[in-house]
């Protein structure tokens, strides 16, 4: 089997799918990989040191993709991306809500190829393994970057995290206690803020008092207590995901104009579509907009902020499903119930409801269609 690595065409994603290691497990057991010259280099990971594990180099994205039977990716593909995968390959990346293009969907369905989205990847107890891995470190990025736009020169309100001796730490309200939020109420806590976690499930948030020692404040989520809260934050992250589906509008945009001048706001789920109504996608080179005198700060792709180290964990969360599909081909999702779980097209067909509901498509189960070879 031909594994293809392609440079990211993705804006500021600095990230790469498989690491040098990864990649020579995959030589080890047989198999080929292409990789685009400098795909590693954002991270520090050489077309030399992917040389010397294994890998074939090739010096455009439309030799990785017209050569691999499977493309492993960081984001999804863009447009002109899509055109190059051919029938019956499959395609491994990230899967984002917020830039659901039904006109990519259409051109990866007339491919015939099979689509599996990591942040899709489940456990049968509905842990998302791969995106609990990068939620994780985009959680404890999340004290630095509220510092940042807290700061006067960012237009912020001038407020420190932590605060001083007789001088009050910053109040920071997060909604949601998943992975992001929980890892961020932690790191929060360690930068010396005030904060408040407020969650619809009461065993998060009872574990999550237990984790932090009972330094936090938790609410119940209900607009009354969001409502009652907004007015006294500097900072709101918004840490709201429903496996498998969009994330819902918790925060609106009649309380974000509750919210203080230059209070910041975090939208983490902006990858699920935001659950902040007043968001839409930023870059890290663009990472905010000014709305109701509220910075918003929305980037999708947080981790590759630490591109290194969110590739290095990357690396060893998918490179099993990759080493599945390498050994046996689609068929071999079959075998695999997380994976299954993972897939939203299937030979051209989309298998996800959630993504069918959001395009319009008809959906057919992939035991359905598995069943039928």
């Amino acid at each position: 089997m031909i594994i293809g690595i392609p440079k990211e065409s993705w804006r500021d994603e600095h990230r790469v799918a498989l690491i040098p290691a990864g990649v020579y497990a995959l030589v080890k057991a047989g198999h080929k990989v292409i990789v685009q010259t400098g795909a590693g280099l954002s991270c520090d990971f050489t077309d030399e040191a992917y040389d010397e594990a294994g890998a074939v180099l090739a010096f455009s994205e439309t030799e990785v993709f017209g050569r691999a039977d499977v493309i492993v990716k960081i984001m999804p593909p863009s447009l002109q991306e899509s055109t190059w995968i051919a029938r019956d390959k499959t395609l491994m990346s990230f899967f984002n809500f917020s830039v659901l293009n039904p006109k990519l969907m259409a051109s990866l369905g007339d491919s015939k190829c099979t689509a599996i989205g990591y942040n899709l990847i489940e456990d049968r107890n509905g842990n998302l393994p791969v995106l609990t891995t990068m939620s994780e470190i985009a959680g404890m990025l999340l004290p630095q970057i509220a510092g940042r736009f807290l700061a006067t020169q960012e237009g912020g309100r001038g407020v420190l995290l932590g605060g001083v001796a007789g001088i009050p730490a910053a109040n920071v309200l997060i909604i949601g206690a998943g992975m992001v939020g929980s890892t961020a109420a932690e790191a929060f806590v360690g930068a010396g803020a005030n904060v408040m976690v407020m969650d619809s499930d009461l065993d998060r948030l009872r574990k999550l008092e237990r984790q932090t020692r009972h330094q936090i404040n938790t609410a119940f989520v209900t607009p009354y207590n969001i409502e009652r809260n907004l007015g006294n934050i500097d900072v709101l992250v918004g840490a709201v995901m429903i496996h498998g589906q969009q994330s819902p509008h918790v925060i609106t945009e009649a309380h974000v104009k509750r919210m203080r001048k230059g209070s910041v706001i975090l939208d983490v789920s902006i990858d699920q579509g935001g659950c902040v109504e007043t968001s839409r996608p930023t870059t890290h080179s663009d990472p905010i907009f000014i709305r109701h005198g509220v910075i918003h700060y929305a980037v999708a792709n947080i981790p590759a902020l630490v591109a290194r180290t969110a590739a290095h964990a990357l690396n060893n969360m998918i490179l099993p499903y990759t080493q599945l599909i390498a050994d046996g081909g689609v068929a071999a999702i079959a075998t695999n119930d997380m994976l299954q779980r993972g897939v939203y097209l299937y030979q051209g067909q989309c298998t996800h409801p959630e993504v069918a509901r959001v395009l319009g498509w008809p959906v057919t189960p992939i035991d359905e269609l598995i069943s039928k070879e």
